[in-house]
């Protein structure tokens, strides 16, 4: 079996493609402060197919939508007060690092009014951030999301790179040095 998984990556690499757990061992390098919460797996792990809302009643997406960028998805909810207090720092990562390489993604979870969370958005001046919900916890459930926040850091072939527990400083520089050794590669 070692054979053939060794088979596999020499054959991607020697295609061009560049494994995605190198990337996010560089992007460990530069965790500190609250980022030394950030986990990076050893090997990425699959994510969930489950759908979850888009705002104002337009339909459902997956995470697979997603592929070919990195993402940081983050599970949060209305009424928790760290993560009302981390999500306008992830408006400013979003705004610095968004683009065709990186996207924050947040997923209200569990009871949450779609009026709540429009709300907290305009309070919050946040414009930039979609307003996902799974009002159900499918995606949640599925993902292993106990507790909140929970962020998670998807890497382009739509795999789970990192996971975060709590809140976290997403302004800091370390939170910023982690994204943009990330999508540096890509």
């Amino acid at each position: 079996m070692k054979h053939y998984i060794a088979a596999i990556m020499y054959t991607a690499i020697a295609l061009g493609a560049t494994p995605s757990f190198a990337d996010s061992s560089a992007a460990a390098a530069f965790r500190s402060g609250d980022m030394r919460k950030l986990v990076f797996h050893s090997t990425p792990k699959a994510t969930s197919s489950a759908a979850f809302f888009l705002p104002d009643g337009g339909g459902e997406k997956t995470l697979d939508s997603y592929s070919g960028k990195y993402v940081l998805v983050n599970f949060w909810a209305t009424w928790c007060a760290p993560c009302r207090k981390e999500m306008p720092m992830l408006s400013k990562l979003q705004a610095e690092f968004g683009g065709d390489n990186f996207e924050v993604v947040t997923i209200a979870t569990g009871r949450n009014t779609p009026a709540g969370i429009k709300k907290f958005f305009v309070d919050s001046g946040i414009t930039n951030l979609p307003r996902y919900q799974d009002p159900k916890q499918a995606l949640a459930s599925q993902m292993g999301i106990f507790g909140l926040p929970i962020t998670v850091i998807m890497d382009p072939n739509g795999e789970e790179i990192a996971r975060l527990r709590g809140d976290a400083n997403w302004s800091s520089d370390s939170a910023k040095a982690i994204i943009a050794e990330l999508v540096k590669s890509e």
